[in-house]
């Protein structure tokens, strides 16, 4: 096979060597020598070029294709999941129909009268409703129910519950609630015992074989050679076999408590209540029955409730009901189940039901935990140890068969056989071992090694990411992660700290130095920017009344500009209360911005919109002046202001404009019908500032990004941020190596990249470093591209537009900090402190999968070998002159410089004399130790066999040590060397 752009020519997976070199592919310590190497050298050293770890990993990625279907591995298993949680669906709602239509025959018939009337109170109860009224509200979703409580807040205020400042949140508040209400927790379905681990790992076919192998060899040992020296064969497969059941309980006992531990961390979801008038973050096993809880995209409801108020706030309902459809929720609709998701606006809820006492909580406390996921190279090497056994099993027969008509035909005789005075008992034992050469060859078949190997090393490695902060959710992605050629990276929390603070502003017409500096300000801009901030936000902003600094909550971004608005002297409850929100538009990853719409009390109205600086001003047509005058933009104005967007920019900088206009109030929507579809006004907006965010690069990423690509595997940043900022971070952070990379296509717009055609997109994928201003579907755009180009794609993303191009990636790796619930349940790998370093771990080259396949390549080839040398020698048997049976092979992993290993071998016949000799791959030398040695029955020997690299391979380079017998009798000994390097180079 040639080198360079051929190799893979006319492969769907095909790459060229010089497009790898345009997209920046590092080639140091590249030399003729290495131009010559086998292309599917896997040899890992810190200077390995980057082509020939790509072309093994398209090799890689040809030989494990299974894992390109990790979500159809095993349908059965996942079908019969499906259709068990959609029976228990089922039994939940025909429960709750039953209910509701026995109390619906009640009321016809006069029988039935509430429990107690709406707001009576129940004698030692600190509430003023029930348990029981409470899941009758949740679960009926009767708005006339819910009516006779007095709505939504005639329900708070039975719970105790400030629908501003929720509810007070102490200790002894807990407790009641918890108390009366019960815990937001289920219980587990007891996870299975080590007893049965050792069960079904007895029942495995292969050792099934090997236990029948044992005791055949156990029963002929003893009859052939007596009890003292005949049981050590079948002694011996015995203690193997039993080792490997007990070793492969324990494992997978251990990676069951493990797994538990992981769903532990799963389900241990963060989110933020409202408790005595603050924000504070909170377990959601934490939350008690009249808890407020903020709602946002993405998020998962925690509990069942109802809405307090919201903004175009839609209910992915489909976990419970089935149905795909968007459920929008309002005042007419306030019902809220648990376990649905967050798929558009913002909110608040009011918690009524928790537990088990939900209806999400009685559906997950019906499933039994399932730890049983085997990855898809788990599952083919189950069947292909189980096939080599039956190979196995089928060629002892067939010897079997051959030797036994060989002998009872008299084709087997020996000087000691006489025909016709052959005793029954003589011929009984001759058929006996014949036998023992069948099971033998049963035992030397069967890789009973392979899955636990598998098994050990994914625990090991899952235990290992989980250290370094990353938090498996799917085995298959530990296959696919060693293979990855590029990771395509968000900016903001990955990248950076995203600790963002505002430290340059352009307000009145002029750059503030410093920004929060309010009396360079206009007066006029002060009013409508703090409007504007107040207003425009889902963060909040808390006041303790004992005083002290402000708690300010949100999205890092959001913190910012709420701090730069107390820092210019916000009131943020004062604004707040001085006007009401009309209607909403929520930022928006594809628009890059949002908006609001206020009706102040003294009837006037503004709309205010913030989002990307240049985006926003594209939507403006005039700005206030530092004389609190509305200037027209023209189009130099406009220049002006774009390039003090781009100074900032080009400082790192995130660029953020808030603009607002006036508006007639009898212009707004006169309904709620009307109001849900009113698209927010975008047009001839005023103005008021940007203000550039800082977010400073993590720390050490720099070293990460380099480690990639010394590695091979190409760094791309995709962020939503405008192209001079990504610039910035790409050149700080090491993905651009200087300005001369920061051209198209190394730099290129989502908007740009999205109107190419599909084959161009293929094409300039490669090159691509940085997108800026890119949207979720132009990452997934740019994920399908790259697939399509042969690569093994890691993509991080964290929020809810995310989930495509986790999905489409072949690692899918969501955020765990600031990551939305709907990415981390599309992702393959959370990150669990949201670090890129983290993320490079995870997706560390060939370490790991070098390791499996080395031990994957080695096993087969032995068990086969064996196989076919011990075969070979049966079916030239001489009776009482049995082959050696002892074969031990020889694998040695990285062979860097002269490495001398010794092995024991063990004649089990008469005493023969053997001449060693050996022979190996051109690339290494080996030599043996002695060349001859005479053994009797019975004895062991060892021997020495020296192997030295001639030149670097990463390739497996395999020979074998031969035993040549006297008497005929001939041994071969396999040897694997995975890799070679002489210690001059």
């Amino acid at each position: 096979m040639s080198s360079g752009g051929e190799e893979f020519k006319g492969s769907p997976y095909s790459r060229h060597r010089n497009e790898d070199l345009e997209a920046s592919y590092p080639h140091r310590g590249y030399s003729d020598e290495d131009e010559n190497c086998d292309p599917f050298d896997i040899f890992r050293t810190k200077s390995a070029p980057a082509d020939r770890l790509k072309r093994w990993r398209q090799a890689a990625l040809v030989l494990n294709a299974s894992r390109r279907f990790r979500y159809t591995m095993d349908l059965k298993k996942e079908e019969e999941k499906k259709q068990l949680v959609a029976k228990i669906r089922t039994h939940a709602h025909v429960i709750r129909a039953a209910v509701l239509f026995q109390k619906a025959g009640q009321a016809l018939q006069g029988s039935g009268t509430p429990k107690e009337l709406p707001g009576a109170p129940r004698p030692g109860s600190e509430f003023d409703i029930s348990m029981e009224e409470l899941e009758s509200i949740s679960r009926e979703h009767n708005l006339h129910t819910l009516q006779k409580y007095g709505g939504v807040k005639g329900v708070a205020g039975k719970l105790k519950t400030d629908i501003e400042k929720g509810i007070v949140g102490n200790e002894g508040d807990l407790l009641k609630r918890s108390s009366e209400f019960g815990s937001n927790t289920y219980p587990r379905k007891k996870g299975r015992s080590f007893w049965r681990f050792l069960w079904e790992a007895s029942g495995d076919t292969t050792l099934i074989i090997l236990m029948v192998a044992a005791a055949a060899s156990l029963a002929l040992g003893i009859k052939t050679e007596g009890i003292r020296e005949g049981w050590y064969d079948g002694g011996s497969i015995a203690l193997a076999v039993i080792i490997v059941i007990v070793v492969t309980a324990v494992s997978d006992y251990k990676q069951s408590l493990q797994f538990q531990s992981l769903n532990d961390v799963k389900q241990n979801i963060q989110l933020e209540v409202i408790r005595g008038g603050r924000r504070i973050p909170i377990s959601i096993f934490e939350i008690v029955v009249g808890d407020i809880v903020p709602l946002k995209i993405g998020d998962q409801v925690p509990a069942d409730g109802l809405v307090l108020n919201g903004h175009s706030l839609g209910i992915d309902e489909s976990s419970m009901t089935g149905e795909s459809k968007i459920v929008h929720k309002d005042s007419k609709a306030p019902f809220l189940m648990s376990g649905c998701k967050v798929a558009d606006g913002y909110g608040t809820m009011l918690v009524l039901s928790v537990g088990v006492h939900t209806e999400w909580g009685l559906l997950m406390a019906s499933i039994a935990e399932d730890n049983g996921e085997e990855t898809p190279l788990q599952v083919r090497l189950n069947g292909v140890a189980t096939f080599i056994g039956m190979v196995g099993l089928g060629v002892a027969l067939a010897v079997l068969t051959v030797l036994m008509i060989r002998f009872f035909t008299g084709h087997t005789k020996d000087p000691h056989f006489e025909a016709g005075k052959t005793k029954a008992g003589d011929a009984i034992d001759g058929a006996i071992q014949i036998f023992t050469i069948a099971v033998t060859i049963v035992v030397v078949a069967v890789p009973e090694g392979l899955p636990l190997a598998v098994t050990l090393t994914l625990a090991y490695s899952m235990k290992k990411m989980m250290a370094d902060k990353a938090l498996v959710r799917r085995l298959s992605a530990c296959e696919t992660m060693g293979s990855a050629t590029t990771i395509c990276s968000d900016k903001t929390g990955t990248l950076t700290l995203n600790q963002m603070t505002v430290v340059d502003a352009y307000i009145g017409g002029k750059r503030m130095s410093p920004p929060d500096d309010k009396s360079q300000l206009p007066q006029k801009v002060i009013s409508l920017l703090l409007e504007g901030i107040a207003h425009n936000t889902i963060g909040s902003v808390f006041v303790p009344e004992g005083g002290g600094a402000p708690e300010i909550s949100g999205s890092p971004t959001e913190k910012a500009i709420l701090q730069f608005g107390v820092d210019i002297g916000m009131n943020f409850a004062a604004i707040r209360s001085e006007s009401t929100v009309i209607h909403a538009f929520p930022f928006n990853s594809e628009k890059k911005r949002g908006g609001v719409a206020l009706k102040l009390n003294n009837s006037e109205a503004h709309i205010h919109w913030k989002g990307a600086a240049e985006i926003v001003l594209s939507c403006c047509n005039s700005f206030i002046d530092a004389n609190d005058n509305v200037v027209r933009l023209d189009e130099n104005e406009q220049l002006s202001i774009k390039k003090e967007i781009d100074v900032m920019a080009a400082n790192s900088l995130r660029c953020v404009a808030i603009a607002y206009r006036p508006y007639d109030t009898d212009k707004f929507p006169k309904s709620e019908e009307e109001l849900s579809g009113w698209v927010l006004p975008d047009t001839d907006l005023i103005l008021l500032a940007v203000l550039g965010i800082k977010d400073p690069c993590r720390p050490g990423v720099g070293d990460a990004v380099q480690l990639c690509i010394d590695a091979g595997i190409k760094v791309r940043m995709v962020t939503g941020d405008s192209i001079q900022t990504a610039k910035a971070i790409a050149l700080e952070c090491g993905i651009l190596e200087s300005n001369s990379d920061a051209t198209e296509p190394n730099v290129i717009e989502g908007k740009a990249f999205r109107a190419l055609s599909e084959s161009v997109r293929q094409e300039i994928s490669e090159k691509i470093s940085v997108m800026a201003r890119s949207s979720p579907n132009d990452k997934l755009l740019l994920v399908q591209a790259l697939r399509k180009n042969g690569h093994v794609v890691a993509v991080t993303g964290d929020g809810t537009n995310d989930a495509p191009a986790l999905h489409e990636a072949d690692i899918g790796l969501a955020m765990g900090i600031q990551g939305t619930e709907v990415a981390k349940e599309s992702s393959d790998i959370i990150i669990l402190d949201d670090n890129f370093a983290s993320v490079v771990k995870v997706c560390e080259p060939l370490f790991r999968y070098e390791d499996y396949l080395g031990f994957l390549c080695t096993v087969p080839g032995i068990d086969l070998n064996e196989l076919k040398n011990f075969t070979h020698s049966a079916c030239n048997y001489t009776l009482g002159h049995p082959s050696n049976l002892n074969m031990p092979s020889i694998a040695i992993s990285k062979l860097v410089g002269t490495r001398t290993v010794s092995r024991s071998v063990t004649n089990v016949a008469e005493e023969e004399t053997y001449v060693i000799s050996a022979r190996m791959s051109p690339e290494v030398a080996i030599e043996t130790d002695p060349p001859a040695m005479t053994l009797r029955h019975g004895a062991s020997r060892k021997f020495t066999v020296t192997l030295t690299p001639r030149s670097i391979t990463g390739r497996y380079s395999f020979g074998e040590v031969t035993l040549k017998g006297s008497r005929g009798h001939v041994v071969r000994i396999p040897v694997v060397a995975l890799g070679s390097r002489p210690t001059s180079r």
